[in-house]
């Protein structure tokens, strides 16, 4: 396959939304996901067996989904730039038909992305590491920009995020910005078998979303959101315990943040 490392993560999350998407109480339907994994020669059996895996993907998705629905349904021809996209199917799930999208991602990611997921006329995939910021000059609509960065800063240090925060400073006027983070709780002490399998480890994490703010105090923080919310509406009957405060802690959660 040509993938290495946090690399081969994309195919494991693209699975969970295929096999979910297959399912009989489904919570979205992604038909992209289910193409391209038929297609994909890669043995997916320890990620079959990696509910955790699959439960904080699909928590994830449901989440993310919402958020960035409202956001077109405010904002209908808005650009959304999504950094370290990797097999992705987001703008096939959610596209308007009026909306901008950039996937960005590095060089052999990207090349293996297009070998399965075509660009469009509204859809370009960039190839650049996050903390390149060239992609940012590759921008051409920059009108009600959202910039998306899913499942990538846990992989990161404290430096590289600091990076990505003044790339979009520098270079952008407005935007919104969804940010995925792991607290350092979790960081720790969450044992995935399909990730660790990749020879993939998590590195950095921060316990509230505001604390981004250290970094480049051009932004400000709107609220965090729970990817419990997105567990409670997979497998309603958790809700018996996902409201325990010191567990919730514990889970990953949606940093907004906005300049």
């Amino acid at each position: 396959m040509n993938l290495e490392g946090v690399e081969k993560t994309m195919l494991l999350t693209l699975y969970a939304k295929a096999k979910h998407s297959k399912s009989k109480n489904h919570r979205f339907y992604d038909s992209k996901a289910i193409e391209v994994i038929s297609k994909v020669d890669y043995d997916f059996s320890i990620a079959e067996k990696d509910k955790l895996m699959q439960m904080g993907t699909i928590a994830r998705t449901i989440v993310l989904d919402k958020m960035v629905t409202d956001y077109i349904n405010v904002h209908p021809d808005c650009t959304i730039v999504n950094i370290a996209s990797g097999m992705d199917t987001r703008f096939n799930r959610l596209d308007n038909g009026k909306i901008t999208w950039y996937n960005v991602d590095l060089e052999n990611s990207a090349s293996y992305r297009l070998k399965y997921i075509e660009d469009t006329d509204r859809v370009t995939t960039l190839a650049y590491s996050a903390m390149d910021s060239a992609w940012a000059g590759e921008i051409e609509k920059r009108k009600d920009l959202l910039f998306i960065v899913e499942g990538l800063t846990m992989y990161l240090n404290e430096n590289d995020v600091k990076d990505i925060m003044d790339i979009i400073d520098n270079n952008f006027e407005r935007c919104t910005v969804f940010m995925e983070i792991m607290p350092p709780v979790s960081v720790k002490n969450t044992k995935e078998e399909s990730i660790e399998d990749t020879n993939t480890k998590f590195i950095w994490g921060t316990e509230k979303g505001n604390e981004l703010i250290k970094f480049n105090h051009n932004f400000k923080w709107i609220k965090d959101v729970n990817l419990f919310d997105g567990v409670n509406i997979y497998k309603p009957y958790y809700r018996l315990v996902t409201w325990f405060p010191p567990l919730k802690k514990r889970m990953d959660y949606i940093a907004v943040i906005e300049k």
